[in-house]
């Protein structure tokens, strides 16, 4: 694959992981990333995330692209499947292992359980920087202290100091699999990614994966992270807290409640409307600063 990106053209993308079916949610960020495609003049491109197998469940690759389908999204060129990136996403990690930007570490998570936590987790103590023991290893990358910054399109100013916010991060993990962090940096820059559009839950991941950019030599794109979609009870809706399946009868109904639950006021009468002019409506009118600075909405249909 090659890059796709021309230098002021508008290139955003949608990347599922095949964990399950499309809910609610995932449709949310969805149609934010497609209208500020759309409305910029740009491309707009489909990646399935499928290099986590022992996560994935199996047919939900087809059942995402059957519900995109549906809800009338077209996207631009064929769909990129994140697993056939492989041999890219080595590269990549070679030459940070090479360059000793990234090292073996055979840590479990026993070995630490007394370490710090923060908005990522475990806060990694250094314990293999200077090497360790033969064996399997994941590899993490190397961070520092220095203030990591950037401006999100909604949220705003962003900094954070890696070493003592979240330590050195795994880029390759133990069972051999490329870690997110590393393969979707190398995609991005791989299909010429100039924005990217997703859920607010990923703000702390971006620092990590723009250090990993200037690292690598890429371009690092734009970012929107726009509110999160969560249960009554405040937590997230994901696959994990049991998010439903969107539906494909009721899809103009849907369709509008993702409008709505981004904000865009679409007339109570739009749901009675085809899902051609749905999106009609939807690309005339979308204002992404109408999130600017929210953080999660309680609204799921």
């Amino acid at each position: 694959m090659t890059n796709t990106r021309e230098s002021g053209s508008y290139v955003g993308r949608f990347a599922p992981s095949p964990t399950g079916p499309l809910h609610f949610g995932s449709l949310v960020a969805a149609v934010a990333s497609y209208l500020q495609a759309r409305t910029n003049g740009g491309r707009w491109l489909l990646r399935i995330e499928d290099i986590d197998p022992p996560r994935e469940v199996s047919g939900a690759s087809d059942r995402i692209i059957e519900a995109l389908e549906k809800y009338g999204f077209e996207w631009d060129g064929p769909i990129h499947y994140q697993s056939a990136s492989h041999s890219e996403h080595v590269k990549a990690l070679q030459t940070l292992v090479e360059q000793k930007l990234a090292y073996r570490c055979n840590c479990s998570r026993r070995d630490l359980k007394d370490a710090p936590r923060g908005p990522q987790g475990t806060i990694y103590p250094g314990t293999c920087r200077n090497g360790c023991e033969p064996g399997d290893a994941a590899i993490r990358l190397r961070t520092n202290d220095k203030e990591s910054v950037f401006d999100d399109q909604l949220q705003g100013h962003i900094s954070q100091r890696l070493q003592s916010e979240s330590g050195d991060f795994v880029i390759r993990r133990r069972d051999g699999l490329i870690a997110y962090h590393l393969a979707v940096v190398v995609d991005d820059e791989l299909e010429g990614i100039s924005e990217v559009v997703r859920g607010i839950d990923l703000l702390d991941s971006t620092p990590r994966q723009i250090w990993l950019q200037s690292l690598l030599g890429y371009r690092t794109p734009k970012y929107m992270h726009i509110p999160v979609i969560t249960h009554s009870n405040g937590d997230k809706l994901s696959k994990l807290t049991g998010a439903p399946e969107i539906s494909l009868d009721a899809i103009e109904k849907t369709l509008v409640a993702a409008l709505t639950a981004l904000q865009q006021q679409p007339p109570p009468d739009l749901q009675e409307e085809s899902i051609k002019n749905i999106w009609a409506w939807a690309e005339k009118h979308w204002q992404a600063g109408k999130l600017e600075g929210q953080r999660a909405i309680l609204d799921s249909p």
